[in-house]
């Protein structure tokens, strides 16, 4: 009899193409679908988007369910499969993310840039969940940090860069879906990044922790919670700083703080940086969901904004970094943003990449805003 407990799927071949294998005798129809396939557009609650369509899986003479990739450029990948209509994980494959509420399965093809994805035999950073106090939200609250190999030993004070997540994610999301701490220590071990403390905070201020890790247990995640980018949070970012310099052996001072987001973290990042414009010498906006927020200023921090940011180019930057794909929903928005700098003759660095509002492009701008850093 067949053996499905043995099946390998995914299999990453050597000419970088991947095979699928799905053990579904009864099914009548088995597809794959994933950020490796073509896309179509469909209707969404937040607008029309491109998603990959759902390819057919070949059925052969065992039952077994197989799709065969052609050669699949360097990336780490996520899928799912949809048996009979039932969209579901690969049985097969014990490795996965979870994305807002869904979980997909991953797989890596581990050349050229996104060998930095991969584990590799350098020294490794630590990844720790510590809690701080919020007197701003009135709660403790969780934050992920990376602090690169040797920090525990070296009695070295370190630079910091401050990574925000985007709507839906949390204080996991550049931990998981992002691979910061693989992308970190391979950047640092090739000598191409200072050693350095990453420290990414959850930007829901009515959350204590991730979904399943606080006081609220297991709840299904929203992507857009309440009281999101309504202000508390850019207002309650100095609890974040404080913790970390109290806690942590860093160097206190413009110069050696870095803070950046993807979309909702971007619009974080942008407001934080200039409510308080001689903290950070680096800011990157990656993604950024630049948008008016005036109707919804809990804590009054959206005021003013072209007055804070003169005084932001007043005290002057090291880098402002903005990125964004070609086909992001959110592109307009970056242009008027830059058109808003450019009147104020703020200097920034523009980098452009394909594809839209998805966490491939996000990693990528990760490892070359990471290397400009201190």
């Amino acid at each position: 009899m067949f053996n499905a407990q043995n099946i390998n799927s995914p299999e990453v071949k050597s000419d970088q193409s991947v095979v699928f294998r799905i053990y579904a005798p009864n099914a009548q129809e088995v597809r794959i679908t994933g950020d490796f396939l073509p896309t179509e557009k469909v209707t969404t609650p937040y607008g029309e988007a491109d998603a990959p369509i759902k390819a057919l899986m070949t059925q052969d003479q065992n039952g077994l369910w197989v799709y065969e990739t052609s050669a699949l450029a360097p990336e780490l990948y996520s899928y799912s499969v949809i048996v009979d209509g039932y969209e579901t994980t690969d049985p097969n494959n014990p490795f996965y993310i979870r994305d807002v509420a869904s979980t997909k399965n991953i797989f890596l093809v581990a050349q050229d840039f996104a060998a930095d994805y991969a584990v590799q035999d350098v020294p490794h950073g630590t990844l720790a969940h510590r809690w701080y106090d919020a007197p701003g939200l009135g709660m403790d609250r969780r934050l992920t940090i990376y602090t690169p190999a040797g920090y525990e030993q070296s009695g070295q004070e370190y630079p910091v860069l401050y990574l925000l997540h985007g709507a839906g994610g949390d204080e996991e999301a550049w931990m998981t879906l992002g691979r910061t701490a693989q992308i970190m220590d391979n950047l640092i071990a090739q000598g191409k990044s200072k050693p350095m403390i990453v420290v990414m905070p959850n930007g829901n201020v009515i959350q204590d922790a991730a979904p399943g890790a606080g006081h609220q247990g297991y709840y299904k995640p929203q992507f857009m919670m309440p009281k999101t980018m309504n202000g508390e949070y850019e207002a309650s970012f100095p609890d974040i700083v404080n913790f970390i310099e109290s806690q942590y052996r860093v160097k206190k001072d413009k110069a050696h703080r870095a803070i950046a987001g993807l979309s909702m973290g971007g619009f974080h990042a942008m407001h934080i940086s200039r409510l308080y414009p001689n903290t950070y010498n680096y800011v990157g906006l990656f993604s950024a969901a630049i948008m008016p927020r005036a109707d919804q200023d809990a804590a009054g921090v959206y005021q003013n904004i072209d007055q804070t940011l003169a005084v932001q180019k007043a005290n002057g930057t090291a880098l402002y970094w903005i990125a964004i794909g070609k086909t992001d929903f959110l592109y307009q928005a970056n242009v008027d943003y830059r058109q808003k700098l450019d009147a104020m003759n703020m200097p920034y660095v523009y980098r452009e990449s394909e594809g839209g509002h998805i966490w491939r492009n996000w990693r990528i701008y990760l490892r070359e805003f990471v290397p400009q850093l201190f």
